[in-house]
């Protein structure tokens, strides 16, 4: 329910519109002065002001420039009973939303009010999306503390404010569109449009109408003209996704509007231009696709002015423990039960330290989502896990790799040397967690850290 502030220095006035808002379904308060005013402004969440212009001590006009000052997006109605041309122009251009004369019949002061409180319920809406969009793809909240993930970092950080087009490499599920939009919410556009285009979604016919538009007539089925992502990316940034799955001839259009900035709509003749950043993706070799003629030489050079590889998850698996809890957090709200899940158990961990994650960061998301909705205590468990999941990982040991004349003890002592480096390292070298993970006891765990001569302490 939105609330009204009403300021007038007659006493009754303000209790009278009161009751006329509040019949309209909002909260009010008063005040008598514009001092007054402003102490309940400190102290209130207030949607709109209605005040008098003609008051002792601070006048309407004076209050409006304190309050615009305090809060420029609150907005303030000006009522007055001395109502001139000037008067009306002097608050109008001190950032009035409107300005209403007295006597005036309640019908008029409901509309008046609702107006304005609509207006300031878009502007607080913006600004809370503006918010969550920022914070939700700032490159800082990003899930990832390994060395590849704080190299992609890095070059987020320092891309970003330029218009260079950026090339964003990596397997599928490891993030590549957040990363994209973390570049544009990061960058000098970040308050003109973010559009995406997944490449392999479309038909090469439908594709081409999809990025440049068309005129009305231009193919059968075209009713009315349509502008394309390039037109409604103007200003801001055209995400590319699976820039690889490109036709030919697209490629050929897009390579000139990354020379030129400058495009035709699908049957049409007149020259369009455009202000864009390009960021494309792909989860395949573009250089592999180039020697295989599927992809232009120069449409790479192009787009790749700075190249991102995002590391698979299996490359990375420090960053399984944070990403499990981002998630834990996440699906939180969606539970069925009153019992909050605080975490997995040992053996839950093991097994994600143990997968190969295929489908990345993506895949690990959806095994969590589906445990915390079979999950009825606390800890997920390895029976809240999906059965696939749990079969492919504890049937991930690769066997065959291991040399047929290989020795058992140098074998056994290699792999064993190798899970407490790795069990180290997931652990940040402590000893009480590595010890967990592996199963053993720290006393168990020390014995073994010496059988090896491990550095404990790496830099």
């Amino acid at each position: 329910m939105e609330t009204v502030l009403i300021v007038d220095d007659e006493k009754n006035y303000p209790l009278i519109l009161s009751a006329v808002l509040e019949e309209e379904g909002f909260e009010t308060l008063t005040a008598n002065s514009g001092q007054e005013a402003l102490e309940k402004l400190k102290n209130s969440d207030v949607d709109l002001v209605l005040t008098d212009m003609k008051m002792p001590v601070m006048d309407g006009i004076e209050l409006l420039k304190r309050i615009k000052t305090e809060n420029p997006d609150l907005p303030v109605i000006m009522m007055t009973a001395y109502g001139t041309v000037e008067k009306a122009v002097l608050a109008m251009q001190q950032g009035a939303f409107s300005y209403i004369l007295k006597p005036f019949d309640n019908a008029s002061l409901v509309i008046y009010v609702k107006k304005a409180i609509a207006m300031h319920r878009v502007v607080k809406e913006n600004r809370q999306l503006r918010h969550t969009v920022e914070s939700r793809f700032n490159f800082g909240n990003i899930i990832g503390k390994s060395n590849g993930m704080q190299n992609v970092f890095e070059t987020i950080r320092k891309v970003a404010p330029t218009n260079a087009s950026v090339m964003i490499e990596g397997e599928s599920g490891t993030g590549k569109e957040l990363v994209a939009r973390s570049i544009h919410f990061n960058s000098l556009r970040r308050d003109k449009p973010f559009i995406v285009v997944n490449c392999s979604a479309l038909a090469e016919n439908l594709l081409e109408s999809e990025l440049f538009g068309h005129e009305k007539g231009a193919f059968t089925g075209a009713f009315s003209m349509k502008k394309g992502r390039f037109e409604l990316a103007d200003g801001g940034t055209l995400f590319l996704d699976e820039i690889a799955e490109l036709a030919p001839s697209l490629q050929v259009k897009l390579l000139r509007v990354l020379q030129e900035k400058v495009f035709e709509r699908v049957g049409g003749v007149k020259t369009i231009f455009v202000d864009i950043r390009l960021i494309a993706a792909t989860n395949r070799k573009l250089k592999e696709e180039i020697k295989k003629g599927r992809f232009r030489e120069d449409l790479y050079f192009r787009l790749n002015v700075v190249r991102i590889v995002l590391p698979p998850l299996r490359e990375r698996i420090e960053d399984i423990r944070p990403l499990t809890a981002h998630f834990l957090q996440k699906f939180a709200t969606e539970r069925r039960t009153d019992i909050p899940v605080k975490g997995i158990e040992p053996e839950v961990e093991r097994l994600f330290y143990n997968h190969s994650w295929p489908g990345n960061v993506r895949e690990l998301e959806n095994v969590i989502e589906r445990a915390m909705i079979m999950c009825s205590g606390d800890t997920i468990r390895v029976s809240d896990l999906p059965k696939d999941f749990k079969d492919q990982t504890e049937n991930g040991y690769d066997l065959e790799g291991i040399p047929v004349n290989a020795k058992l003890y140098d074998t056994l002592n290699m792999v064993e040397k190798k899970m407490i480096e790795r069990a180290m390292k997931i652990s940040n070298n402590v000893q009480s967690h590595a010890a967990e993970l592996l199963g053993i006891g720290k006393s168990g765990l020390n014995q073994k850290i010496r059988k090896f001569n491990l550095d404990t302490h790496p830099k």
